[in-house]
């Protein structure tokens, strides 16, 4: 599967489980570390590990492997490595906190990409 695909998939699952502010950034010209990052953003805990949990299974059944997870237990800045795809899923302040996305402001952003089947 390419990881454009790979994204899409994680961010489709996050939406499923009413994840909030996905945003899509193609990383792929300003890092080795990934070619896709997929943020997002849960209201509670709860929601937040639902959320991960729902891009695991996506991403499973679909037969790509979790490479690394990080921060499920505290359920507020979940991190999931497929390698080419970076998924971090946070709760709402937690994500205001880090603001991850400025760090990454001269990538291509797609937000809303989930529903934007040309991309």
């Amino acid at each position: 599967m390419e990881a454009r695909e790979k994204a899409r998939l994680a961010a489709r699952a996050a939406d499923g489980k009413k994840a909030t502010d996905i945003v899509v950034f193609d990383v792929s010209g300003l890092t080795p570390v990934a070619d896709y990052f997929v943020i997002c953003s849960g209201h509670s805990t709860l929601q937040v590990r639902a959320i991960a949990d729902a891009v695991r299974e996506g991403l499973e059944l679909a037969g790509q492997r979790l490479l690394h997870l990080e921060g499920y237990e505290r359920g507020r800045w979940v991190l999931l490595d497929y390698g080419d795809v970076v998924v971090h899923v946070f709760l709402d302040e937690d994500r205001e906190y880090y603001n991850i996305e400025r760090l990454w402001g001269d990538a291509p952003r797609l937000e809303g990409a989930l529903l934007h089947v040309g991309w």
